[in-house]
């Protein structure tokens, strides 16, 4: 398949990073979102982003130019009908997203590639949404999409080689790794970064030490870069819970329990950086 052009379903943190990734890369792209404001801010967070990179001398002003001429924003579904591939980074919601799946199949061109940027949920569930099951795919980005090097690809039982081929040379079109993933619970990477969050939320929770604390004996003790109670904070608490929840109810295992401290910081609005204050104040 020769990409040419691609739609993002989400103009998010996400939604606007897979964007810029492709326009950076001489790929069209059409960013669609329910509300002209998030479209409006998911460009004006790609602008940024790529100012960024121009003061750094990673990227030429031109180039720059060149990214973001490439972008057009849309409100509807339908602005993805020409597109060769078409990326769903909508919220990590099943419901959602299997509406979103389905009117995709409706609106999508024939031969498009339909991917989702899920974090956790079955790509064969999401296929199966669809009356072309063969043509889905995961493709699991990370954030910052900017900057995280690895793409998890995920086969749902119903996708054709044809299709994992095509989503792994656009991987290669953006400058990134990809790692075959089967279809599972978390995949790979939050399978296991999920629960390690989540025990050291359990840890502040029963008082064994600050947030501050635990992160910075992570970061010394582990080589983490970036404490687990910050990167949740990053991530998002509410995406924490979610792949808590979908670990949970997948695997019926309760080591997958999501600790309660997050549950009821959810509950008050306490999200992370989006929202101001998390574990952290922002």
């Amino acid at each position: 398949m020769e990409l040419k052009k691609i739609g993002v379903i989400g103009a998010g943190t996400m939604g606007n990073g897979i964007s810029q990734a492709f326009a950076v890369a001489g790929v069209e792209v059409v960013m669609t979102d329910v509300a002209q404001s998030q479209l409006e801010r998911g460009t004006a967070a790609i602008a940024s982003s790529l100012e960024r990179l121009v003061k750094k001398e990673k990227l030429a002003a031109a180039a720059r130019d060149a990214a973001l001429g490439r972008i057009r924003g849309a409100t509807e579904l339908a602005a993805v009908k020409d597109c060769d591939l078409v990326i769903e980074a909508a919220t990590e919601n099943l419901p959602l997203k299997l509406k979103i799946f389905a009117e995709l199949d409706r609106v999508a061109a024939p031969h498009a590639v339909i991917a989702t940027n899920t974090s956790s949920i079955s790509i064969t569930r999401l296929a199966a949404a669809t009356k072309r099951p063969e043509r889905v795919v995961g493709m699991h980005f990370f954030n910052p999409v900017a900057v995280m090097a690895l793409v998890e690809l995920i086969r749902g039982l119903q996708t054709s080689q044809e299709t994992y081929a095509s989503a792994e040379a656009a991987v290669r079109r953006v400058g990134k790794t990809a790692v075959q993933v089967k279809n599972s619970p978390g995949f790979v990477v939050n399978r296991m970064l999920c629960p390690m969050i989540n025990e050291a939320i359990f840890a502040l929770g029963e008082g064994l030490a600050s947030a501050g604390e635990i992160d910075e004996a992570m970061k010394l003790g582990a080589n983490h870069p970036i404490g687990p109670l910050a990167l949740c904070d990053l991530i998002g608490l509410d995406v924490e819970l979610a792949v808590m929840q979908v670990l949970f109810e997948g695997f019926k295992d309760p080591k997958y329990r999501p600790a309660p401290l997050l549950v009821e910081m959810v509950e008050a609005g306490y999200l992370g950086r989006k929202s101001g204050r998390g574990f952290f104040k922002y």
